[in-house]
């Protein structure tokens, strides 16, 4: 893995692949290891850059109540590492659920540096009162029972019905990746996550092409919910995962690879 310094925190990402440049941001309790299918194949054509964000795999933490404008200023230093120091000048951005908030945040100050970006379920509404309550109650519950089980306790919830009848193995997958996580990295994403703005007006605003991926069976980010936003961006793609929830890079990896590449390629 490559690093920088984002203050005096190390953070870690992987940079690989031939051509034109894509980074791909994982969520909440996730990290870079996430998107391996996909990573895999998109290497053969574009220059693929997965970030673990600060407090996932390899990178350090941030101090304090970090926000989702701060994760995405160190999305910034990884660019400038990766794309403003060589013949590349612009990439795309696609980001996972919290991921894509960020993608978001960095799309709202540096809409100049992306040629587009994605939100791979997820929003660019800001959390209502029930979410953050149920977001505060998460907070409580890791404090009381500890990161681990408190993701063993809700991972279930991310995954369609078809998969966790027919796949229930990537429910224990996706717990033994995030085992390792801490308290104070996931009530830190909690957190940046209830007092994150809304960011309707960058779908508005945004001129280049925007990607949507929906899971049909999102309980996290609901169909209905996506759709409401769809229809705002100048140039909009949309697709959707039919028996997914809210981990369609794993639940139907080939189909998210597919709409990856197709956009990708149409939109650079």
């Amino acid at each position: 893995m490559k690093q920088i310094t984002f203050g005096n925190k190390k953070i870690c990402y992987h940079a690989d692949g031939n051509g034109d440049a894509v980074m791909l941001l994982h969520g909440f309790a996730e990290d870079s290891r996430i998107w391996n299918y996909q990573a895999e194949k998109l290497r053969e054509k574009f220059y693929v850059i997965i970030p673990d964000l600060p407090g996932s795999g390899a990178s350090e933490i941030l101090e304090g109540e970090a926000t989702i404008e701060e994760y995405a200023e160190v999305i910034k230093a990884i660019t400038d590492a990766e794309i403003n120091n060589n013949e590349r000048k612009t990439f795309a951005l696609i980001g996972h659920s919290l991921g894509g908030y960020i993608s978001l945040a960095f799309a709202e100050k540096y809409p100049e540096l992306l040629n587009s970006f994605g939100l791979f379920h997820s929003s660019a509404f800001a959390d209502d009162e029930a979410k953050k309550d149920a977001r505060k109650k998460g907070i409580e519950f890791i404090k009381e029972i500890g990161p681990a089980s408190f993701l063993k306790t809700t991972t279930a919830n991310l995954f369609s019905g078809k998969t966790k009848k027919e796949n229930n193995n990537l429910i224990d997958d996706l717990i033994d990746l995030s085992k390792n996580f801490s308290a104070e990295t996931l009530i830190q994403y909690y957190g940046a996550m209830m007092r994150r703005s809304e960011r309707i007006s960058v779908l508005k605003s945004f001129s280049k092409p925007v990607l949507f991926i929906i899971g049909k069976e999102d309980a996290a980010i609901p169909l209905d919910a996506s759709l409401k936003q769809c229809h705002l961006p100048r140039i909009s793609t949309v697709y959707i995962l039919e028996t997914s929830g809210h981990m369609g890079m794993w639940e139907q990896p080939l189909k998210s690879l597919d709409f990856l590449l197709e956009f990708l390629t149409q939109s650079r």
